[in-house]
């Protein structure tokens, strides 16, 4: 039924569904053209960008340490598939085929792959009825399960053989393998979540060498002694922290909004009355020598808004403490990357899905905020106590790391 909603859409020019359709009818003719260069490549499938993400710690250490291995990447979403297109270390990568019996059988038979790795929620169940039958070794990875899953309810427990029919799931924590052992789902090891690796990984080689100038973002903050990076923030978050700052004039903020088309940055502006400098603009100005010589006398903003990409993951490093938005629309954002560089960590109450979110919680890194009354005490304390709350935030992180390797060393063995 999903897949016909799809196709219908795709009739009536919704973009997206367009792209898909045509993206998935071109995989098994790309398939066939390739398939001298393509000897028994393994597998990973992902639904888009964030599970990739989670893939990637692997992709990455095989293709480091068994280079000869060929590697196929298979996306559902145009959006993924649009983004990683051109990831240099895979030897393929693809839509993957609506989940029919047809399109499975001729999928593999075209690919031929001696795996199949399919990462936390995917479970499609042709693809991995058609593996098993093909007796082809076939993983779940950084997978969780919960109980108001399709496959614990009564309309759905008839899929749980999709389960059964897996080589060996690899979970990412100990109420996953309970629920599955209460239905005799028994070949489950817990590993862990491979983000905390990728996430570290990052953390590494920006420390390294950053991936962006970060010279604006450290002259912005020089001198400050409570800095807050509020990161993927949505106008609910954003009017929060509006109410605060103008309450705390002694305060930097760097704020990275989710969404970055114009619209929005304007509505930002507009919000922050004057007291607000983009980054580009600040960026732009920090690189003149007759401004860099006044530096002392210029006025600084509170409050930097990040209007380009790609500098979240790495100004972090610069705040005594986090917001994450999202925690008041569909669920909060990447918390991960803020606790890996040991601060405390403040989100909205939409976080419940979230294992992460609530592993911080229980750790003491983290709280949840529901109004303006509780947001100001949870950054209060925050800021007040971040090293020693910082420090439980490290070894949270910390303690998470190591599932990439435990999954790579039990199905990749030299």
């Amino acid at each position: 039924m999903y897949f016909l909603f799809i196709r219908i859409a795709a009739l009536f020019g919704h973009e997206k569904a367009r792209a898909l359709v045509r993206g998935q009818k071109q995989t098994i003719s790309l398939l066939k053209s390739e398939i001298t260069q393509l000897q028994s490549p393994i597998w990973f499938h992902a639904a888009s960008v964030g599970e990739f993400e989670q893939a990637r710690p692997l992709i990455e250490r095989l293709r480091h340490e068994q280079p000869k291995r060929q590697i196929v990447v298979t996306f559902f979403s145009p959006s993924g598939y649009n983004a990683r297109k051109e990831y240099p270390l895979a030897d393929g990568i693809y839509y993957l085929p609506f989940a029919t019996r047809r399109n499975a059988k001729r999928f593999i038979a075209a690919l031929r792959p001696s795996m199949a790795l399919f990462v936390k929620y995917e479970f499609w169940p042709a693809y991995i009825r058609e593996l098993q039958k093909q007796n082809i070794p076939t993983y779940s990875i950084s997978s969780i399960f919960r109980p108001h899953q399709y496959f614990f309810r009564w309309w759905g427990k008839g899929q749980l053989r999709v389960l059964r029919a897996f080589t060996h799931l690899y979970v990412q924590d100990e109420a996953s393998r309970l629920l599955l052992a209460k239905y005799n789902i028994n070949q489950v090891s817990v590993a862990g979540d491979t983000r905390f690796d990728r996430v570290n990984e990052i953390l590494m080689a920006n420390s390294q060498k950053p991936s962006v100038d970060l010279r604006p973002i450290a002259d912005f903050v020089q001198g400050a002694e409570r800095v807050i990076v509020a990161g993927s923030t949505w106008p609910k978050d954003e009017k929060l922290l509006e109410q605060y700052l103008r309450q705390h004039y002694d305060i930097k903020l760097i704020l990275v909004p989710h969404e970055l088309n114009e619209d929005h940055l304007h509505y930002i502006f507009n919000l922050f009355k004057g007291r607000m400098i983009r980054y580009t603009a600040y960026a732009k100005s920090h690189l003149l020598p007759a401004v860099q010589e006044n530096a002392a006398e210029r006025c600084e903003p509170q409050i930097l808004l990040a209007d380009t990409i790609g500098l979240l993951s790495s100004i972090y490093r610069f705040a005594h403490t986090a917001y994450i938005g999202g925690g008041f629309g569909e669920g909060i954002h990447n918390t991960i990357e803020a606790a890996t560089y040991g601060i405390p960590v403040v989100f909205g109450p939409n976080y419940h899905h979230f294992r992460e979110a609530q592993g911080l919680i229980d750790a003491g890194a983290a709280r949840s905020i529901k109004n303006y009354s509780q947001l100001e005490a949870a950054l209060n304390t925050a800021l007040n106590n971040h090293a020693e709350i910082g420090a439980k935030a490290s070894a949270y992180v910390t303690s998470e790391l190591g599932a990439t390797q435990t999954i790579y060393n039990e199905i990749f063995p030299i």
